[in-house]
């Protein structure tokens, strides 16, 4: 085995340097001071595996144990932790400086289902040509929208420009959308 194999885990059996080790059985019980050479022949009795759990106690603390079971469920473990983990997602709308009261509307719309669906969203402002010398008609495209989502996300970042572009980040704000679903059950039983 290489050196870099046996940094990677717990030393097991033949791995162990120690003389003698502190010995926990199968079952979790301490059966107290061994040398290495008895705890291994307690583990081969048992079918099982010596590993050192402790290597810097002292003496080190070793446990008989199904060493191949306990990296699956330790790798089962780690798996379901990185399952449950949340994954944010970043998403972009891009907006015009100059942008008609309809797009704006569909677009705004775009990051409403962007937002309810738990992602970031970066709105950029794109400059062309001669609306780089009215930056403030993109900074009033920001702020209007900022001001549109105002229950529904919180802005990150303020809007700043980048080049030609100028960004802002919004977040949802969590159960905003929570109330609106409520609201649309509410108004369909009126109807019935």
């Amino acid at each position: 085995m290489t050196e870099i194999a046996k940094s990677q885990g717990p030393r097991i059996n033949e791995e162990i340097t120690a003389r003698t080790c502190r010995l926990i059985g199968a079952d979790g019980e301490q059966l107290g001071l061994f040398g290495i050479d008895d705890a291994q022949r307690v583990a081969d009795n048992e079918g099982l595996d010596l590993v050192e759990i402790a290597p810097n106690a002292e003496p080190p603390v070793c446990k008989v144990m199904d060493y191949a079971k306990y990296k699956y469920e330790k790798a089962r473990a780690a798996k379901a932790a990185r399952k449950n983990q949340v994954k944010v997602e970043v998403k972009e709308m891009k907006f015009r400086p100059k942008i008609d009261v309809g797009d704006y509307e569909t677009k705004k719309g775009h990051v409403m289902r962007f937002l309810k669906k738990g992602a970031r969203v970066k709105i950029t402002i794109m400059f062309r040509g001669r609306e780089m010398a009215h930056p403030e008609q993109g900074l009033n495209v920001l702020e209007r929208l900022a001001e549109d989502l105002k229950p529904y996300a919180t802005v990150d970042s303020a809007p700043k420009m980048e080049g030609r572009n100028m960004h802002m980040l919004v977040s949802p704000i969590k159960g905003a959308f929570d109330a609106e679903a409520g609201d649309a059950d509410k108004k369909d039983k009126k109807e019935n």
